[in-house]
């Protein structure tokens, strides 16, 4: 019997140590191998998309060659779909995914996140020189939006009565109202924000208030302590120099929220 308890105890630590030394560590496998294999989209402006080149261009793109820069490693971008990107990490197909992606509690369940990196929100822009910070500001005013959109839905919760709301059929009609000065303020996303400073940028509109916050996460596998510690330091580190918000300004034409 004692014998028998020996040799279990034994088989149970080998157990326990081939289970350890089977555990990859992603971080030392990317320093190791030198290339950091990325998730990225292919489809959805300005965060990912393909230029006549075909070559990947997008501000996901540079946060994915910027964090592969600072780490000292060559980067592979691998284009993925909204549907795919979390199947493509916990496969192991990639190290990271920076595409574009929200953090919420059904995600978390599957795959770990790092720090925010880039800003995703519906808001309320309009020019400078337009004092608007808060919904009591917009009485009196008019507001583009597009009809049964997310902004259109939150915005219809929080605007005076005294406000009128031009609502349009599509994002394309919301940006030519704004750039026709049929209304003073637009209720959308940042990335159309973005498409009306790409399409008009003496337009600039700058971003008046939040109406619904959804900022990107960088996502990864979990248990990637090492990993997750490291790209969190390059981001803080991107954050404080200048270089994040640098990709922030080209892509979004609007800079890095104070807070992110």
């Amino acid at each position: 019997m004692k014998i028998s308890k020996l040799l279990f105890g034994l088989m149970a630590s080998a157990m326990i140590m081939t289970g350890t030394a089977a555990h990859a560590d992603t971080l030392d496998d990317v320093q190791k191998n030198g290339v950091l294999r990325v998730a990225v989209p292919q489809d959805f402006p300005p965060f990912g998309s393909v230029n006549s080149d075909l070559k990947p261009q997008g501000l996901d793109i540079d946060v994915a060659t910027l964090i592969a820069k600072k780490m000292g490693v060559k980067v592979e971008l691998i284009p993925v779909s909204s549907a795919n990107r979390i199947s493509y990490l916990t496969t192991k197909k990639v190290d990271l995914v920076i595409s574009s992606m929200g953090k919420n509690a059904e995600r978390e369940k599957v795959i770990d996140f790092t720090a925010a990196y880039a800003p995703f929100f519906n808001g309320v822009f309009g020019p400078a020189d337009l004092k608007v910070s808060s919904a009591a500001d917009l009485a009196g005013k008019t507001i583009a939006v597009t009809r049964g959109s997310v902004e259109d839905l939150e915005l219809s919760k929080i605007v005076p009565a005294s406000a009128t709301v031009k609502r349009y059929e599509d994002n394309n009609g919301t940006i030519s109202s704004f750039l026709a000065n049929q209304v003073q303020l637009v209720a959308t996303g940042n990335v159309v924000a973005a498409a009306i400073i790409a399409k008009n940028p003496p337009k600039k509109p700058e971003t008046k208030f939040l109406i619904k916050d959804s900022p990107c996460f960088i996502g990864l596998n979990k248990d990637e302590k090492k990993l997750q510690d490291k790209v969190n330091a390059i981001l803080a580190e991107s954050k404080k120099d200048g270089s994040l918000n640098t990709l922030t300004e080209k892509w979004l034409g609007l800079p890095l929220p104070a807070g992110l």
